[in-house]
């Protein structure tokens, strides 16, 4: 049974976002840049071949990253649907698609390595063909994930703003929330516009929303939400 007093809502939200973040970080962080290599097909198809078992997890990773986010996002809805009801709506529907299209995502991915161990492929289109076949499905998998971020960075955004109102976080964390969610839409923006300086930058950028969701974590882990003990004739009138 869902917890309904805010403080454990507030816990069991911490200990979601915390496992976005560890399923997210491996899947996204770690399994895909080991694989992908962009613009070499022979590189990337040796990599998904030389780790089979890891891309399989690398999956699996990104599938559970998704489910869970979608009960984070329902849990702070529950925690937050009376500050305003369409912010918090909105929050969710922007969870929804950022899921939707990491989970399609990681199709592309299981495809790539289908590819890449099926000899039949091989067979019918040559070495280099079913090679540049690999990279074309993670290169799919690549920018998916990069669009997936326009949500990942919008939905901090009324995170943001029913944080800083609710009364029940500090306002100085909804205020990094937003700013966060700006972070990660530059990061993007520059990534497909000009991605000579988005490489450059990319580092840097991304630090404020690195930041954000590492204090959300944080604070939903450890305060929870913030209480206030109410005035001893509200008490008694109870």
């Amino acid at each position: 049974m869902m917890p309904t007093s805010p403080k454990s809502l507030a816990r069991v939200a911490g200990v979601l976002y915390l496992l976005v973040g560890i399923f997210g970080g491996f899947a996204e962080g770690y399994v895909e840049p080991k694989m992908y290599v962009a613009g070499n097909a022979p590189a990337t198809a040796a990599n998904v071949i030389a780790n089979v078992e890891l891309v399989r997890l690398g999956v699996v990773a990104d599938l559970l990253d998704g489910t869970v986010f979608v009960f984070l996002a329902l849990t702070l809805y529950i925690l937050l649907k009376h500050v305003h009801k369409s912010v918090a709506r909105a929050m969710l529907v922007l969870v929804a698609l950022a899921t939707s299209i990491t989970c399609l995502s990681a199709v592309f991915e299981f495809e790539g390595l289908r590819v890449a161990t099926d000899g039949s492929y091989a067979a019918a289109l040559g070495a280099a063909g079913a090679n540049s076949l690999v990279l074309l499905l993670l290169d799919t998998q690549h920018y998916g994930l990069l669009i997936a971020q326009i949500f990942f960075g919008l939905w901090l955004i009324p995170l943001g703003y029913l944080a800083y109102t609710s009364g029940l976080f500090p306002k100085a964390l909804g205020i990094v929330l937003i700013v966060g969610g700006a972070c990660y839409l530059v990061d993007l923006l520059a990534a497909f516009v000009v991605p000579d300086i988005g490489q450059k930058i990319h580092t840097f950028i991304v630090i404020p929303s690195a930041i954000a969701e590492i204090s959300t974590v944080v604070y939903l882990l450890v305060v929870g939400v913030k209480t206030s003990k109410p005035p001893e004739r509200i008490l008694a009138a109870a």
